[in-house]
């Protein structure tokens, strides 16, 4: 399907991590399947099939956002890719009516979001990616007949699906990424975040804000996970497999039962705990793919969560989790929810009852 002239952003085009160990997290991204383009003492670089770039630098260096938008290592900048030179000046234009923009040598624009996101775009070159799954057989459809299926010896993400932020004002922060980036609004869980869309991409989200009021949350802006798009269930399966059987923490194995799949997104996914208490990594596969014909949707919470799974927390269970999906164009969902001032807020109900084993069921 071709994009738009309207398109824009295309979606992540590198993140930027700040880290006390490189080596460690060199190995990290290197065991979860990221291509290694180099290292050296002070970076690493991965590569993606798209053309996406992960990033990992050393404390204190330079390049990282000054000053750091949150303690501890973790994704220091999210750099947005633009189609166009005429689009980039254009969202350049628009961003500096509200916030401060500085310009590099190269052209990359760095600004700072009104919650505390650090924020850069650049012109982007995205490639093709090529993937090849087989299809699915079931007791009545058989379109993989007479043939085995492929058969996978690691995995090997291709994309940059998205990336999570908890947000001291979710509303806010979707609401400002569409003022002046252009994302589509395209799902709210109600009171814990919102999911929006880069023009240039047609996967679910390209970012999800989680309310900084849940009891699970910081209390300013910070990051949360970043999901990489596969081929399928086998590749999500594969790269669990690998990373287990190189000691690294699952952190849904508790919560959810290790690979499940969301409801809101239709995502199968499986988390990996990222050095030195980073964020997460999210293996991510068949998610819902769409366009501007999309219409939003606001959910609860519990019903809006997760599909299935092995060991759900308790709060997402029963037969009693009422249906509570409407069509939300109008984003009536949005009003309870606006942020009258700064700082983390009282919230009543069974948010106020999630605890750290339900963050990813949100």
């Amino acid at each position: 399907m071709p994009l738009s002239s309207s398109t824009a952003v295309l979606g992540v085009e590198s993140v930027v991590f700040g880290v006390a160990d490189l080596a460690e997290h060199t190995r990290f991204w290197t065991d979860f399947g990221l291509p290694l383009e180099s290292t050296t003492e002070t970076e690493s670089v991965f590569r993606l099939q798209s053309g996406s770039r992960v990033i990992i630098l050393a404390h204190g260096d330079a390049r990282l956002p000054s000053p750091d938008p949150f303690d501890g290592d973790g994704l220091k900048e999210t750099v947005w890719g633009i189609d166009t030179a005429e689009n980039l000046e254009r969202i350049t234009a628009s961003l500096a009516s509200e916030v401060a923009v500085t310009r590099d040598a190269d052209g990359t624009v760095h600004c700072v979001c009104p919650d505390g996101q650090p924020i850069a775009l650049r012109v982007w070159n995205k490639r093709q990616v090529i993937s090849h799954t087989s299809p699915v057989n079931t007791p009545a459809h058989w379109p993989r007949f007479n043939e085995h299926r492929i058969w996978r010896k690691r995995a090997i993400p291709k994309t940059i699906n998205h990336v999570v932020f908890f947000s001291p004002d979710y509303v806010g922060s979707f609401e400002f990424y569409e003022r002046h980036l252009g994302f589509r609004y395209i799902d709210h869980s109600k009171g814990t975040g919102i999911f929006a869309r880069a023009g240039g991409t047609f996967e679910h989200h390209s970012i999800f804000w989680v309310n900084c009021d849940l009891p699970i949350a910081p209390d300013h802006f910070k990051f949360m996970h970043i999901a990489f798009g596969c081929d399928d269930i086998d590749e999500v399966m594969l790269g669990a497999n690998i990373m287990d059987n190189k000691g690294w923490k699952n952190t849904t194995m508790n919560t959810s039962g290790g690979i499940s799949r969301h409801r809101i997104s239709s995502a199968i996914y499986y988390y990996c705990e990222i050095p030195g208490h980073a964020g997460e990594a999210e293996y991510h596969a068949d998610t819902d793919y769409l366009d501007d014909g999309w219409v939003p949707r606001a959910w609860d919470f519990k019903f809006g969560s997760l599909l299935w799974s092995h060991n759900a927390p308790a709060i997402f269970r029963g037969d009693d989790i009422p249906w509570d999906m409407a069509f939300d164009s109008d984003r009536k969902s949005f009003d309870p929810y606006r942020r009258a001032k700064p700082g983390k807020q009282a919230i009543s109900g069974d948010l106020a009852n999630l605890t750290a084993d339900d963050e990813h069921a949100i």
